[in-house]
Formats: structure tokens, sequence, C-alpha cells
């Protein structure tokens, strides 16, 4: 397969914007698809198990909106609900929700050479989420760099909102959701971040994807509690390794 990055536009490849607003509308338009499909699901699973844990309503979305990510925000239900102190709620979450600092990393130099792009490097990465950023990662780079941030944050600010207004759902409807559906909402948002990955072209990714997918279920069995950083630590050291020895044409299949 050729190493040419993907189009920003299936129909009309390497689009541009006239301005800021038509750039941030469409950021909008990029991410009312299935981007905000996930999110309202995920979240208005993470509303009907922040109703179980005991939180309200105006907490439950404040958690949405001031954490912002799946992981960190079930920790801290969970642990509110076990009546954990404060200071362990806190560092859990924030744990949990570690995995944004490399996702960061790989996305601020796309912003490189736009003037906003420091001055709101906070609001930035906080509206970051899987879901934008991995639209973004695969459209940013194809869009002019004067239009990135105003595409970017139309992209997650469609998808914030939308959490917001998935997690009160879920919060109004807990109780009428079977349990199964409420936790198959909650995982929802992995099996679409399952088949985007799987959709690169980067070797290193498809390797890393394939050993997860083996290794993840084994070490749930040997620790549960470690199972997730365990498996995306040896599956993406051993892609990486893996991917230099077999020399080639690395980065691609």
């Amino acid at each position: 397969m050729s190493d040419r990055p993907i189009s920003t536009d299936v129909s009309r490849p390497g689009v541009t914007y006239k301005d800021h607003a038509h750039a941030f509308r469409g950021g909008i338009k990029a991410g009312a698809g299935m981007p905000l499909i996930m999110v309202l699901s995920g979240l208005t699973g993470f509303g009907a198990l922040a109703h179980d844990s005991g939180l309200s309503l105006d907490i439950s979305v404040a958690l949405t909106l001031g954490l912002w990510g799946m992981p960190g925000q079930v920790a801290m239900a969970e642990l509110h609900a076990l009546g954990a102190p404060v200071l362990a709620i806190v560092a859990a979450s924030s744990m949990a929700n570690l995995r944004f600092l490399p996702m960061a990393l790989v996305m601020m130099p796309v912003f490189r050479g736009h003037p906003l792009a420091r001055t709101w490097r906070f609001l930035l990465t906080h509206l970051m989420a899987i879901n934008p950023w991995t639209v973004f990662m695969r459209r940013g780079p194809q869009i002019a760099v004067e239009f990135r941030v105003p595409f970017f944050i139309g992209l997650s600010l469609i998808c914030y909102l939308g959490g917001a207004v998935g997690t009160a759902m879920g919060f109004i409807l807990a109780g009428t959701l079977p349990f199964a559906v409420t936790v198959s909402l909650i995982f929802l948002n992995p099996a679409y971040f399952l088949f985007v990955f799987s959709s690169v072209r980067q070797r290193n990714c498809i390797i890393a994807v394939v050993l997860g997918a083996i290794a993840g279920p084994l070490l749930h069995h040997v620790d549960p509690d470690w199972s997730v950083p365990l498996c995306g630590l040896l599956a993406g050291t051993t892609a990486f390794f893996l991917d230099r020895s077999m020399g080639g044409k690395r980065g691609s299949v």
C-alpha cells in the first residue's frame, strides 16, 4: 500500500476552507456522524452507572465536562460508590486518564505554525478525546495550518456537548435500562476504537492491535487490575521492535 496520507474527504481530496468559520463548521460536520454517536452512546451508559453509584445529575454531567475521559469517569463513579477517600478517587481517575498524555504529545505538533495554537493549547488538550483525536489525526494533516484549530474545536465541541447530553440521558433513563444494555453502551466505544485502529496502514499499529487482542484476555486472567496497561505496554513495545526487525518500508503494509 502507498504511504500517501488519508484524504480529508473521500469525495473531495484535499478540501480547503474559505475562513475560520467555514473550518469550524467543517469540524462539526466531521464529528456529527459516527464519533458523536459513539460518544453519545458511551456516555449514556456512564450516566446510568453514575446514577447507580449515588451521584447527582449535576455532578455526573460535571464529571463528563471536567474529566472528559470515560476510564477516569468510571473510576471516580465506582470509587465514590465504595466510599473511597477523595485523594484516592482523584489519584485513580487521574491515572486512568494518563493515556491522554502521549495522545497530546502526538497531536500538538500538527498545530505547529498556527498563531493561536500556543495560546489555546490548554483548551485544545482539554477538548481532546479518543474520538475527535482519531478523526483529527487522520484529517488534520490534510488541512491548511491556519484552519486546523477551528476545525479541531468544531470537531471536539460537538462530541463534548454530545457527551454531556448522553450523560444526562443515561442518568434520567437509569432504572429503565437493563444492566446488560448499560454495560454494552460503555464498551461500545472501545469496540469502535478497535475497528478504527484496525483500518490504519502503519504496520506497527496493525501488529500492536493483533498482539493486544491476543494478550489482553490472557493478562486479564493473570492480573485483572493491571491487565490493560500491561497489555498496552507489552503489545506496543513488541510491535515497535518487530516492525524494526522486519525492515523494509517501515510504517506501511
